[in-house]
């Protein structure tokens, strides 16, 4: 970067970081209109804490039960909100939340949840709570998921993609308050991973009382744009593109879990200027660098660095509905024409392994019997012949506009397969799209072949197969696949109780996967995360969400 450039970095971060001062108040505001400017709370004591955490991109919003992608989790569910039941930071075990314990009944299909006492909701300029939290709210919550004629639905009617792709409004008989401390969940039939698909964000409780007053005011969309939850840290303001401002959360029923005043995603897009913040004291912690930053920064020894396997996987998902796609020779030739060894060494340079299921490796049930077709170009331009593609066919290629865990340079590899699908006659325009809009558009099945990945959310195989491949997933199947019986394979699964049986059908799945090839699997990461030296406490999730609870600035 030039000295011009990293001057005005300098500036624009000093600016953040003195509005990051302030949090103190219920100021709200949401993305500012074009030409205005974004409200800034006045700034507090100056023995206040800052983090600030340079973040790749803008949310979806802030009702996690709204979406799939971890930049829309990481800004929403884990600030703002608890669930019943957690996962630790640096764990992959259900452990107590806003439920202190549970029981489950004899058949696996009734869970008694024993709520918190105690636990507080956040207020802002327009609501403040008059109770605590209680089993209204888990009512509300899982009611909202599950029943399409629920009253709240109907006044702010939306889309559940998670629970839908993890089944969950088809399997909930019914939610019952037995008190005010005590909720009792029913299912029509049993589910394995109950427990671990409701410690993920899209189950996270929201406030009943705050949901019926918006409703009665005829604001229930602000449900998205305004969020109260009971977590550690309560919203504060949000610029589209700009920044995000957190404040702590005062009466949090963990407090002394929380260590910092006021907490800022400075949304910065470009990974190497997420380096040169963090370097610069501007950033305390960023995320997903690529690897040549990786590499500078341990030369320069000014930072922090923490790396761990990641739990993750990237691919090229082709939209089974769409032709040329729909043809199976037609996914086997881009397949097998795609250079997967020369992009994984571009792309993540040292730090991705060839992937070959639809999974990670350390995920149980995972099929090690499996095999990547070989690359062939000759063999590709043959089925391509066979499947009646001329050469010159155009087709687009989707390329995701951000930096994730899974894939840390979407344009370069866009760029790549380009250049190989070139090689067997193909022209291949590469289109993108703003985050956001990127995914509404894939889930509404606008792609054709795409870039795109997936992060383990709870350490079960339904979370990959089932969530992301199956008919009902919509939410995020975005290749549109459904195939009866690796559809039957994987329900089947989820009904079981018995790790062997179901690891059995999980890793049957996978060989009808890979004959289908709904995806080119292409690398599994290593998650890279910069922190400044006076940050201590900071750990990378298994599952990839960033998490500030826990974390100090010295």
């Amino acid at each position: 970067m030039t000295k011009k450039m990293v001057s005005q970095l300098s500036v624009l971060a000093a600016s953040l970081m003195l509005a990051a001062c302030g949090g103190g108040n219920n100021a709200q505001s949401t993305a500012p209109a074009s030409g205005e400017t974004a409200k800034t709370a006045p700034a507090s004591s100056s023995g206040s804490k800052t983090l600030v955490y340079c973040s790749e991109g803008s949310p979806s919003g802030f009702d996690p039960a709204q979406w799939t992608d971890g930049t829309s989790f990481d800004a929403s569910a884990y600030p703002i909100y608890n669930g019943l039941v957690q996962f630790p930071r640096n764990g992959t075990e259900i452990q107590p939340a806003l439920a202190e314990k549970w029981d489950i009944s004899e058949d696996n299909k009734t869970y008694t949840f024993h709520l918190r006492k105690g636990v507080k909701f956040h207020s802002n300029e327009s609501f403040t709570p008059s109770r605590e939290f209680n089993a209204d709210d888990v009512v509300f919550t899982f009611k909202r998921l599950s029943d399409p004629n629920f009253a709240f639905n109907k006044a702010y009617p939306t889309e559940f993609p998670y629970a839908v792709d993890m089944g969950l409004p088809d399997n909930i008989a019914n939610v019952e308050k037995v008190d005010d401390y005590t909720v009792k969940i029913t299912l029509k039939e049993v589910d394995a991973p109950f427990l671990q698909n409701i410690a993920m964000p899209f189950a996270y409780i929201g406030s009943a009382e705050y949901a019926d007053k918006l409703e009665k005011a005829g604001k229930a969309a602000d449900y998205n744009t305004q969020p109260i939850g009971t977590g550690p840290f309560k919203f504060v303001s949000y610029n589209k593109d700009s920044q995000i401002r957190y404040a702590k959360h005062a009466d949090y029923w963990n407090v002394n879990d929380v260590h910092i005043d006021n907490l800022v995603f400075a949304i910065t897009k470009d990974s190497a200027v997420r380096a040169q913040k963090v370097a610069a004291g501007e950033c305390h912690v960023s995320a997903y660098p690529k690897t040549a930053e990786v590499e500078a920064a341990k030369k320069a020894g000014k930072i922090n660095i923490i790396e761990q396997s990641g739990f993750n996987l990237g691919y090229v998902g082709y939209n089974v509905e769409k032709a040329p796609f729909k043809d199976l020779k037609v996914r086997q030739a881009l397949d097998m024409a795609i250079n997967r060894d020369a992009i994984i060494n571009a792309v993540y340079q040292g730090a991705g392994k060839a992937a070959t299921n639809p999974m990670p490796p350390t995920q149980w049930s995972y099929n090690d019997t499996l095999k990547n077709a070989p690359y062939d170009v000759e063999k590709a331009k043959s089925l391509l012949a066979e499947a009646g593609i001329k050469e010159g066919t155009e087709i687009e290629l989707w390329a995701m506009p951000v930096q994730r865990p899974y894939n840390p340079n979407a344009k370069l590899m866009s760029e790549m397969i380009q250049a190989d699908w070139a090689k067997i006659g193909l022209k291949t325009k590469i289109v993108s799209y703003e985050w956001g809009e990127y995914l509404k558009r894939l889930k509404n099945g606008e792609g054709g072949a795409y870039l795109m990945g997936w992060t383990g959310d709870n350490g079960d195989p339904d979370n990959w197969l089932g969530n992301l491949l199956t008919c009902k997933a919509k939410g995020s199947n975005y290749s549109r696949f459904c195939h009866a019986e690796f559809d039957k394979l994987v329900n089947d699964a989820r009904v079981l109780t018995d790790k062997a049986q179901r690891e059995d059908k999980y890793k049957q799945a996978q060989v009808i996967f890979k004959e289908q090839l709904p995806w080119t699997t292409m690398a599994h990461s290593v998650v890279t995360v910069f922190t400044a030296k006076n940050v201590q406490g900071f750990e990378i999730s298994p599952f990839g969400n960033m998490r500030f609870d826990g974390v100090k600035v010295e």
